[in-house]
């Protein structure tokens, strides 16, 4: 990916593996960020493809990757502040027949139908967060971590395969991020492929199985995590500049 003379993303070859937990992580700068908007579909590459499940989905916009079965989470996540917790989650249903005004008068039924059963899925999702006693608190009552949980339950409303989680132990606070950890090792205990940006080292080394280390928009190191973290390349260009 490149922006003027910058090359932010630079001959990158990454694979993410069906059911597998890949942790990317780099300095500020590395172009980690750049490579997310990417996958997500947020960004065109300048050059070079971008394959889900076998399909070349590089011009797809976000919300067609996400039908595709990849969506993506945010480091700073902004629910409908006004909107219940509830009603946030249901926000994330795709392909609703209340949407269609032809559907809304000549199968009321229906709409019925798939509105009771998204409801049931999101006070399901709601439980499986944790959220389900704020399930009807405005969202803005929620705190950082809360927040995330609720990104998190709006984005498995589409049922995606493949997650994009940008940074979702970034400024929570102890407690709830042994939550956030847990239910992510849920998901992919259940099959859902994750790639995580994270620079809590120690939530990559406990939760990854491999890591894909940026610097300067560039591979610098993978593998285990407990072979990457002994890297002198990577302690130079991450660690070293965290310490």
């Amino acid at each position: 990916m490149q922006f003027q003379g910058l090359k932010a993303v630079d001959g990158i070859s990454l694979a993410l593996a069906p059911g597998e937990m890949l942790g990317l992580i780099g300095p500020n700068g590395a172009g980690k960020t750049t490579m997310f908007n990417m996958l997500a579909g947020s960004l065109v590459p300048t050059s070079g493809q971008i394959m889900l499940n076998g399909q070349d989905v590089t011009k797809d916009r976000p919300e067609q990757r996400l039908g595709s079965g990849l969506g993506r989470t945010f480091q700073i996540p902004r629910p409908f502040a006004e909107m219940t917790v509830l009603e946030n989650v249901l926000t994330g249903a795709r392909d609703q027949a209340g949407e269609s005004v032809f559907h809304t008068w000549f199968s009321p039924r229906r709409v019925a139908r798939e509105e009771h059963q998204n409801v049931e899925k999101a006070r399901h999702l709601l439980d499986f967060l944790l959220l389900s006693r704020l399930e009807g608190e405005p969202a803005r009552v929620l705190s950082g971590g809360q927040r995330k949980l609720l990104e998190l339950a709006r984005l498995l409303m589409a049922d995606p395969s493949v997650l994009l989680l940008d940074e979702p132990a970034a400024g929570v606070n102890p407690s709830l991020l042994e939550v956030i950890m847990e239910r992510i090792q849920a998901l992919n205990a259940q099959g859902k492929a994750i790639l995580l940006i994270e620079h809590n080292m120690d939530m990559v080394s406990r939760m990854c199985s491999r890591v894909f280390v940026m610097a300067a928009g560039r591979e610098l190191a993978q593998g285990a995590p407990s072979d990457v973290i002994r890297d002198p390349r990577v302690i130079q260009a991450y660690l070293g500049d965290a310490a």
